[in-house]
């Protein structure tokens, strides 16, 4: 009996272990007052003649430079004030915040001395964040000076998106400030790559020769190995005999060296000297199928990508003026922004999970819902169309919104709406395109124009040929709009705010199988439509249209 009773007091006693789930955010809330109040510091850190009172416990925690400092014999762990080097007063307090409060700020102008402060504290959330933020934010216009910063810091993420921008985009990129500031080494890593995105050889030798010429005395005696690298057996005769004519080959003292080059040189051809232009397709096979066709309307030549198992939906699609790829993915009423990355294969989320819709498109009573994600003067906007029927009313209610994505915060940004007329119509069609810097909405009654340079839209002239517009696209200073029969077309001319009518593409006795899409394509309109086929199921073709 009494060993039971033992038994039973010991089991009452045993130590248990129990885990605050809130202890961070606490640890932060705690020091940060400590820190705001002043009490308890017990250092100064000084950075460019400004002081900043801390804690060393503090710092120690966070930092394994700052505990090996004032944890070791060095002179700094005495001192009251410690004076820190080769580091910015603006940069080191945006360290102290993050290292108080455990949130980082980040943006395109402070991420470089924020990296550094970040590698020489050997703060490797800091560092981390700031390589994939630079990485998330190449583009043209900072695409050189990241690759020279990740080039100096090893920063492979970093300098191999950056490589394939400046690969990409040679051309444009060639002719910047910042491309005549690169290193020999540096634009010898460039000219060699494969995946250079050039439609002929001599635009890689001119910017071998803007680049000598910037500084032509420091880097004329560079020429000899930089020139290996341009690939004479791309190049035509002609263009080979200029090139060893040149001034800056003919007054180098290794000019007989470079000119034995001409012969041997057996190297392969550039990425941008095959590509073409084609037209590219997205299209939900069934739930968790996606597929991607890019088609050469010429060749009838396509390629295909099949997408299985994809937990999520394309809701909306579009190509920029610079090639780029973007798709917005819709999962359980969220939306995310991702980018294409061409040469690595791989698309790139560009913006977290959002929500446009206060109300889920599923639970709506059958709803009318169109996307469009388009680039309207170098800019991607979001523009949706909802349409329902209230409860007890017969006229449909409208509600439509747009949304401006910034590219420096990955965040979309409110715009002005427009608030068009209810309707009787049973069903209500609109078709949203971009024309030079306006953004376009054609509907069954009205047309509506948005300026971003104002943030604000005005009413013009409507259609009243085709009762239901299907597709419509831009082509010079004119918009081309076709419903979904194909036998009627109408032109809208954006100067002169009037329409006139065309000769349509289809027979009144032909059937299209679903909605035809209008597109352009090396400077000619074309229509993109499947009909019925008793031979097979379906006929996937483009055709091209004439108009006068």
């Amino acid at each position: 009996m009494a060993a039971a009773e033992h038994e039973n007091h010991a089991r009452a006693v045993r130590p248990c272990s129990y885990y605050q789930n809130n202890t961070k955010y606490s640890f932060f809330d705690t020091i940060g007052d400590l820190q705001k109040a002043g009490v308890l510091q017990d250092v100064v850190l000084e950075v460019e003649g400004r002081q900043f009172p801390c804690h060393r416990l503090v710092l120690s925690a966070r930092s394994p430079y700052f505990r090996a400092m004032f944890t070791s014999d060095m002179a700094e762990s005495r001192q009251k004030t410690v004076v820190l080097q080769d580091m910015d007063a603006d940069v080191f307090e945006e360290i102290l915040s993050y290292i108080y409060s455990g949130t980082l700020h980040v943006s395109l102008d402070k991420v470089q001395p924020l990296y550094q402060a970040a590698d020489l504290l050997q703060l490797d959330y800091v560092r981390d964040t700031c390589s994939s933020y630079m990485a998330m934010n190449v583009d043209c216009s900072t695409c050189v000076d990241l690759y020279q910063f990740a080039d100096f810091f090893s920063i492979d993420k970093v300098q191999n998106r950056s490589l394939h921008f400046i690969c990409r985009f040679f051309s444009e990129v060639s002719h910047t400030e910042e491309f005549y500031s690169l290193s020999a080494n540096q634009l010898t890593e460039i000219i060699s790559n494969d995946n250079l995105d050039v439609k002929e050889e001599t635009t890689v030798w001119e910017a071998v020769v803007r680049w000598v010429q910037h500084s032509r005395k420091d880097r004329l005696h560079h020429l000899p190995s930089i020139l290996p690298h341009i690939r004479f057996n791309l190049l035509t005769s002609d263009d080979t005999a200029a090139i060893l004519e040149h001034p800056l080959v003919k007054e180098n003292a290794g000019s007989s060296e470079m000119r034995s080059l001409v012969g041997t040189s057996s190297l392969k051809g550039r990425v941008g000297m095959d590509a073409q232009e084609m037209v590219l397709l997205f299209r939900t096979i069934k739930k968790d199928t996606m597929k991607m066709l890019c088609m050469n309307p010429r060749s009838d030549q396509c390629i295909k990508f099949i997408y299985t198992h994809a937990q999520y939906t394309v809701s909306a699609a579009t190509v920029t003026s610079n090639n780029d790829i973007y798709i917005l993915i819709e999962e359980s009423n969220q939306q995310a922004l991702f980018r294409y990355i061409h040469l690595e294969n791989v698309w790139e989320k560009k913006s977290s999970e959002f929500c446009f819709w206060d109300i889920p498109k599923h639970s709506l009573e059958d709803p009318e819902f169109t996307e469009y994600l388009v680039e309207v003067d170098g800019l991607l906007y979001y523009f949706a169309v909802h349409v329902t029927l209230p409860p007890r009313k017969r006229r449909k209610r409208i509600v439509m919104v747009l949304k401006k994505y910034q590219c420096s915060t990955g965040r979309w940004q409110d715009c002005s709406n427009v608030k068009p007329m209810p309707t009787h119509d049973e069903h209500y069609f609109n078709v949203a395109v971009p024309c030079g810097k306006h953004l376009y909405l054609i509907t069954n009654t009205e047309m509506h124009r948005y300026d971003p340079s104002q943030d604000s839209w005005c009413k013009l002239t409507p259609q009243q040929t085709i009762p239901y517009p299907c597709t419509a696209v831009a082509m010079g200073t004119e918009i081309f709009c076709m419903d979904a029969t194909l036998w009627k077309m109408v032109v809208y001319d954006v100067e002169a705010d009037s329409w006139h009518e065309v000769q349509g593409w289809c027979s009144p006795n032909e059937n299209p199988r679903h909605n035809p899409k209008l597109f352009v394509y090396e400077g000619q309109l074309h229509v993109l439509v499947e009909f019925h086929s008793p031979s097979r199921r379906f006929f996937e073709g483009s055709q091209n249209i004439n108009c006068v």
